[in-house]
């Protein structure tokens, strides 16, 4: 059920912690990767060797290396993670939770998290019902989190009543249960996306091609998110160093236009629709050789040909059930060019990126998007992380797909 989840597992000061082993055990069983984040106090509990091994996972809990000074971006977990669960959850860190006291790795990340939120808090039964930590409980279920209610029963002190946390094995469950109903309630579930991805690669003999710097991480991004939502997600991707990673992503690989075009004209009639990110070369030489050119003299003249365009083909076959997003990279009158893109090919809306912004385009981590639907009506976005960028693409999905 968790296959393709991506699960922080939070870790902080309680003797409970001895339970987050069989439940990381639970959840790796399930299918899901999940990344440990420990506070200090919750290694005095289990030491971070024990949840390693069974993560598979360096488990994090410093800003940074001292052996390297490499930094662990909140950020970075915050945007890759499907959800949040803090399990156990002292009363120390749900206070630093709430007040915004970020000064560690675990409340940081919270602060950062763009996933939900599940929380399992765990300590003394006098602990647990004192007004403040019932103040904060109540004010963590207004800020979005989810409250695993502690159990009761014998607890370390040796007295009896509510703090337990509750059992590894119902919190399994209930990390399911969670996930089975987001997907039930999400509007991509059933539906078949095609995305384009990367550069395309055109032949001039067998060591020398045409190409571009487009890296992939953009359509990656947007693959990964829609079948983060439940989409079945076929991902066309041109020659790139990436891989996908959730299940429903079925990646289809390609290295020249002509091989993206037939891919793509096959695949669309079966979608519900597509995002063309791919940056798929306008040209191709007229001869190929099948052996390498050598040099003769000082220059060498290649004549080109026009590749098939291939977001005009499926603005052309597209029918009214289905949705055809593209990409405009521009260097210059950037809105005017997207626009007329927009139009020529029949798209229902254009992602108009350009190299004039800092941090965007191509081989970056970052991209600053407008998004102009078929009336012009444009949507500018700031500078953010592509993985952030493909959540804003897939919520204008959404509208279509409604």
């Amino acid at each position: 059920m968790l296959k393709g989840k991506k699960i922080i597992l939070g870790i902080t000061g309680s003797i409970a912690a001895y339970k987050s082993a069989y439940l990381l055990r639970g959840l790796i069983k399930e299918g899901a990767e999940v990344q440990v984040i420990m506070t200090e106090a919750g290694k005095n509990f289990i030491t971070p060797v024990t949840m390693a091994a069974l993560s598979g996972k360096p488990v994090l809990g410093t800003f940074f290396e001292n052996s390297d000074g490499s930094w662990h971006s909140h950020v970075d977990l915050g945007i890759w993670a499907d959800l949040m669960l803090i399990a156990p959850a002292s009363a120390n860190t749900m206070g630093k939770m709430v007040t915004g006291f970020a000064d560690n790795l675990l409340v940081t990340t919270y602060l950062s998290a763009k996933c939900p939120v599940m929380i399992a808090p765990a300590m003394d039964l006098d602990m647990y019902r004192h007004p403040s930590t019932q103040s904060n409980i109540e004010k963590l279920k207004q800020f979005g989190a989810s409250i695993i209610e502690p159990a009761s029963g014998e607890l370390a002190s040796g007295l009896v009543g509510k703090g337990r946390m509750e059992e590894p094995e119902r919190i399994v469950e209930i990390v399911k249960e969670f996930f089975r109903n987001q997907l039930q309630n999400s509007t991509f579930e059933g539906k078949k996306i095609l995305i384009t991805a990367g550069p395309t690669f055109e032949k001039i003999d067998p060591v020398r091609f045409i190409g571009n710097y487009s890296s992939g991480k953009m359509g990656y991004a947007i693959a990964e998110e829609l079948a983060s939502r439940g989409a079945d997600v076929v991902l066309v991707s041109g020659p790139v160093q990436i891989k996908a990673e959730h299940q429903s992503i079925k990646v289809i690989k390609t290295e020249s236009a002509a091989q993206m075009y037939e891919a793509c004209a096959q695949l669309f009639p079966g979608c519900h629709g597509a995002v063309m990110a791919a940056a798929v070369a306008d040209y191709t030489p007229e001869n190929t050789t099948s052996k390498k050119i050598k040099r003769e003299g000082d220059d060498l003249t290649l004549t080109l040909k026009p590749t098939k365009d291939i977001a005009a083909e499926l603005g052309r076959i597209k029918q009214n059930n289905q949705f055809l997003a593209g990409f405009a990279l521009e260097t210059n009158d950037a809105v005017e060019n997207a626009k007329l893109k927009l139009s020529k090919k029949n798209l229902d809306f254009i992602v108009l990126n350009s190299l004039e912004d800092e941090g965007a385009g191509f081989m970056t981590d970052t991209n600053i998007i407008t998004i102009i639907d078929r009336h012009n009506n444009p949507q500018r976005f700031p500078l953010k992380n592509k993985r952030e960028v493909a959540a804003d693409i897939a919520d204008k999905i959404e509208t279509y797909l409604k």
